[in-house]
């Protein structure tokens, strides 16, 4: 079957690179090369889809390296220029892979997981897509098992003739409908949790999964295990209409739609580049460094990597590399790693103003996710422009007197000067709670000026 409506896979990066950086920046503040750069990044994506295909399939993308400290907002534009592209996006730590002394999966698992994520967006997609189609069908098998054609009892068997028995079913169409029979029980079959097995295999690169689905290859063995259970209609109609949807999806369409969109949408977001960047030399882990560096440059150049839905081609795979590079520097990744991240941006230290701005400009803004938590309870949480002023300064004096965790450290600041509100709340409903300046410096005093942060350094 062809993909259904309103599920072609195309991402909505029509975006103009100054309406992205736009979108961008409702959520991270400053920054604004790197905002520049990813956007610039996106709308190439663009053009290159208004091309003729022998001439797009030449053009590949210039992958990223965004260099600045922890806390800056590195992984958050990633993240959001993902959800902007409405692509497949992956967020893996580089340091993961080693080649010597193995801990984690070898580099290739990147991208059998981004395929992975791509086919759950498919799906989901396909799932709405025919989401009215299942749910009528779901209706009538709950119909079959309201008004069976074989009724039990003899008043049924008056009632439900053959001319009537459409009719009744009508009826109970109609009260299905209004919810006056979600709580009567009706018996279906569900799925016991598990589904097929799985296992896993040794490999010279470690512990991976094996991509095959036994299902498919011996169905008479590995069939999906049913029983039969009693639930409430309205819990009913929600399963029926899960197995329905999947009974009208088509399983091959979805994993070459999955493959397609990584393949050509996907973006990998590669973190901690600095932890691997190292020249090789004769002890130390600078062997397994550099040979993490050369396991990820077919990957980077574009090769293809075999996953259980098929073989899928990294060329166009879109990676954002990030680290802080304090000790290493990028010139300390091998040259050919280098070349395959032409554009560097580096990302500035936050400021008092920065850290200001970030606790009230995003949509996603602590103090706004914290008003909003204690809402729940009937709390009414206000913060003062003082307060903030004094959050940040102190948030800043922190960061300066220990470990560097940029706005991270606002978190650490606010569960601190939030903690007895939090623990009363559900004591403390209709009340309006402001916190000023006064307020902040007289609760956080001690741990600001405290050596030993750990309880709260997150």
């Amino acid at each position: 079957m062809g993909g259904p409506p309103g599920a072609s896979g195309e991402p909505t990066d029509d975006l103009t690179p100054r309406q992205i950086v736009a979108e961008l920046d409702k959520f991270v503040i400053g920054q604004g090369d790197a905002k520049r750069a990813v956007a610039i990044a996106l709308r190439n994506r663009w053009r290159r889809r208004q091309l003729p295909p022998e001439v797009a399939e030449e053009i590949l993308p210039k992958n990223i390296l965004m260099i600045g400290p922890t806390g800056v907002g590195k992984t958050e534009i990633a993240r959001r220029l993902a959800r902007l592209a409405a692509a497949p996006f992956l967020k893996v730590e580089a340091s993961k892979f080693t080649e010597v002394g193995y801990v984690g999966r070898d580099v290739e698992s990147m991208v059998r997981d981004l395929v992975e994520i791509s086919v759950a967006m498919v799906k989901s997609e396909y799932r709405r897509a025919v989401r009215e189609s299942a749910a009528q069908r779901a209706e009538d098998r709950l119909l079959q098992l309201l008004v069976p054609t074989a009724p039990r009892s003899g008043e049924e068997a008056e009632a439900l003739t053959a001319d009537g028995l459409e009719a009744t079913r009508e009826k109970f169409r109609s009260k299905l409908r209004a919810g006056t029979l979600d709580e009567r029980l009706v018996e279906i079959e569900v799925e016991e949790a598990g589904g097929a097995p799985s296992f896993e295999m040794f490999t010279p690169q470690g512990v991976e999964s094996v991509g095959m689905d036994l299902s498919e290859m011996l169905p008479g063995l590995f069939r999906g295990r049913t029983r039969r259970q009693k639930v409430p209609v309205g819990e009913a109609r929600e399963i029926l209409t899960e197995q329905e949807a999947e009974k009208l999806i088509d399983r091959h369409t979805v994993s070459r739609e999955a493959r397609r969109r990584a393949e050509q949408d996907g973006i990998i977001f590669l973190d901690e580049m600095d932890k691997i960047a190292g020249r090789e030399s004769a002890q130390g882990p600078d062997v397994s460094r550099e040979g993490v560096q050369r396991d990820l440059l077919p990957i980077v150049e574009g090769s293809t990597v075999a996953t259980k839905y098929g073989p899928v081609k990294t060329d166009h795979i879109l990676f954002l590399a990030a680290g802080a590079f304090h000790v290493a520097k990028p010139a300390d990744l091998i040259p050919e790693l280098q070349g395959r991240f032409p554009i560097r941006v580096e990302l500035s230290a936050l400021t008092r103003d920065d850290l200001v701005r970030i606790l009230t400009e995003p949509e996603n803004a602590l103090t706004k996710q914290y008003a909003a938590l204690l809402s729940a309870e009937g709390v009414r949480l206000e913060f003062t422009a003082d307060a903030v002023q004094e959050l940040a300064r102190l948030a800043v004096e922190v960061n300066a007197r220990s470990e560097n965790i940029g706005a991270r450290r606002l978190a650490t600041l606010l569960e601190r000067l939030l903690e007895e509100i939090s623990f009363e709340a559900p004591d403390m409903q209709g009340v309006e709670v402001t916190l000023d300046g006064e307020t902040v410096r007289r609760t956080l005093t001690d741990i600001v000026h405290d050596e030993d942060l750990s309880r709260y350094v997150l």
